[in-house]
């Protein structure tokens, strides 16, 4: 087993080792703060909008010291130190409390100042964990108003953080009582991770190889012209910012839509944070659990749009699937399943009821991952 493994292996079953320089981390000028892309949904004659927030700075000295340590690894390319220490800066950040957070929709011509609040209308600052999550809502003709000066596609605004000392962008979609919605995975659905190959190998997936998008699945997307989509995922949020620039604003070429993802710490120096890490990989349960109850959420605010649901074998998708379809016959229009374990023929009962595309079939402990040439 590599070196980079056996130090995951070490944080994941408890090893105590301490890193006392970020005591005092070095941050960057100002808060940021990533607005996750998300819908609003109609109630009362009101658009109603939940946001997550969240409040953070960079530490660089532990972005340095971690980058550090991947490096000092001999079977590790260039190509994936530079992975690693993008995809990790989130995990590494330091998050903001006691944070208030004023936003404005962007060209709003009455220059509105919005913040999150909570069901009785009291605004938010941000929890011990940087999170600010909650509603605005917009009246009718706010929403008629700021989609005409916006010159919106397909419904979605964009907004901007406006109070001092903190920064950040977001969209949100203003979604229809009516049409189409596609509900997807992501791993192993249109991102190539390789669950079922185990925790090694996805570690290495997530933080070191090249992103891979699953073949064809782009092509399927683009298809449900019109769809919204809701990208619902049992990784951590800490992964949104690479992921969404992979899939959503890189080559992947998936279409915009809102993001729900599961909860963890954050810090990838903590032995907690890697035995959360190694949860989040094996433990179906807890992703079961999520992800039912997000969709739930999702065909209940929605309740006269058909929905396609969309993901893997690899996981509990099929079981999610059928969970919502029970719960929700009417709004349940189709299920897709991509097969990356050969149910199709071991297990077919699984995926009785779902369309089925065909995958390569992962095996425990094998990658097809090919590592390029080093350069010479």
């Amino acid at each position: 087993m590599a070196l980079f493994s056996r130090a995951i292996t070490l944080f994941a079953s408890g090893c105590c080792i301490t890193f006392t320089a970020f005591t005092n981390p070095i941050y960057g000028d100002d808060a940021a703060v990533t607005i996750y892309p998300t819908y609003g949904y109609q109630q009362d004659n009101k658009w109603i909008i939940p946001l997550r927030l969240w409040v953070h700075e960079r530490r660089i000295v532990a972005e340095a010291v971690a980058g550090g340590i991947v490096a000092g690894v001999n079977d590790i390319t260039p190509e994936e130190i530079a992975n690693f220490r993008s995809r990790s800066v989130d995990f590494l950040a330091d998050s903001k409390s006691r944070e208030e957070v004023t936003l404005t929709f962007d060209a709003d011509p009455l220059d509105e100042k919005l913040q999150v609040t909570d069901s009785n209308g009291r605004p938010h600052k941000s929890d011990l964990n940087g999170l600010i999550e909650g509603t605005i809502s917009l009246t009718q003709d706010r929403a008629i108003s700021l989609l005409r000066v916006q010159q919106s596609q397909h419904g979605w605004l964009s907004l901007s953080v406006t109070s001092k000392g903190h920064s950040g962008h977001g969209r949100v979609r203003l979604v229809d009582q009516e049409g189409i919605s596609v509900i997807s995975d992501i791993d192993d659905t249109i991102k190539v991770s390789e669950i079922p190959a185990g925790p090694e190998i996805v570690v290495r997936n997530t933080f070191l190889h090249p992103y891979r998008a699953a073949p064809e699945m782009s092509v399927r997307y683009a298809a449900w012209e019109n769809a919204s989509f809701h990208y619902v995922s049992g990784g951590p949020w800490q992964m949104y910012d690479p992921l969404a620039g992979f899939l959503v604003g890189g080559k992947a070429g998936f279409p915009e839509g809102s993001f729900h993802m599961k909860t963890v710490r954050k810090n990838l120096l903590s032995m907690a944070s890697w035995r959360d890490l190694t949860e989040l990989i094996t433990n179906s349960e807890l992703t079961f659990e999520q992800k039912v109850a997000q969709i739930t959420t999702l065909l209940e605010r929605f309740p006269q749009r058909q929905f396609i649901l969309v993901g893997d074998s690899g996981e509990k998708d099929p079981e999610v699937y059928q969970a919502i379809r029970m719960k929700f016959p009417q709004q349940v229009r189709e299920i897709w399943i991509r097969d990356i374990v050969n149910d199709r023929e071991n297990h077919p009962d699984r995926l009785s009821g779902m369309h089925i595309i065909p995958a390569a079939t992962v095996t425990r402990g094998v990658s097809e991952f090919v590592a390029p040439p080093l350069k010479k």
